[in-house]
């Protein structure tokens, strides 16, 4: 059996030139429906999902995370990198930076969280995100000469409004490293899937009253657009290095 692996993103992330034999699929679940691309990278079976949709045109607050992993459940996905973009509560990761995720804390409010709404059933966190894979992402990352920093804490918020400055001020106490919209529930979801997931992190900003400058939304995709060649790059290289499934994320 091939190794499936799943790319989710932005459209910035999609290489077409990467895949052979690319197919147009449309995945029904119990959730909605989700589209996504399929293609051959290396003997290896490479699906990519644009949570947004093909057209950015989907806010944060209303992707159908349910329906987009059980979408690659279905697939039988066994991998997940995920991609985002992300504004920075820390000086030292300055936009233009990638962070390689190790721990997330939540502040969503409304969002279809979980799989088990009708059986009681406690996931364990303790390692949110797959040591393995992150293993091969900071092999990659050292291998073509990207900068990476290997550890940081996403703080996942509502949207789709950008936070104030007093808000960020209390996420950086409890320790969050850089701030986004969309890495929860895909990485608990992925989880309860038993999917292997890590995610790496594309800084585009500083956060509200870190930079004296108002965040707008041209500014995240400017920095993404500089970015897409070395993360396209990157992508590419993790595909190419992952090894048959030895963690215990799925256990």
């Amino acid at each position: 059996m091939p190794i499936m692996i799943a790319i989710v993103g932005g459209s910035g992330v999609y290489d077409p030139k990467m895949l052979e034999d690319v197919k147009d699929l449309r995945i029904e679940t119990e959730y909605g429906t989700a589209a996504v691309k399929s293609g051959k990278f290396q003997e290896k079976s490479v699906f990519f999902l644009t949570r947004h949709g093909e057209k950015h045109s989907i806010p944060p607050h209303m992707v159908n995370y349910r329906a987009n992993i059980r979408a690659l459940q279905h697939l039988k996905v066994e991998r997940i990198i995920s991609t985002s973009a992300v504004g920075s509560l820390k000086k030292e990761m300055i936009p233009g930076d990638f962070v390689l995720l190790d721990q997330f804390i939540d502040f969503t409010k409304t969002r279809n969280c979980t799989f088990f709404d009708n059986e009681v059933v406690h996931t364990d966190f303790t390692h949110p995100y797959c040591p393995q894979l992150q293993e091969v992402i900071k092999g990659s990352a050292g291998d073509l000469g990207i900068s990476l920093h290997v550890k940081g804490t996403y703080v996942c918020t509502e949207g789709p409004r950008f936070e104030t400055p007093a808000e960020i001020r209390m996420f950086a106490s409890l320790g969050g490293d850089v701030v986004g919209m969309t890495n929860v529930p895909e990485v608990v979801l992925a989880r309860e899937a038993k999917i292997c997931y890590a995610s790496i992190a594309t800084v585009t900003n500083f956060a509200a009253g870190i930079s004296p400058s108002k965040i707008t939304h041209e500014e995240v995709i400017e920095i993404m657009d500089k970015n897409s060649e070395k993360i396209k790059k990157l992508i590419s290289k993790i595909i190419e290095m992952i090894p048959e499934k030895t963690c215990e994320c799925g256990d």
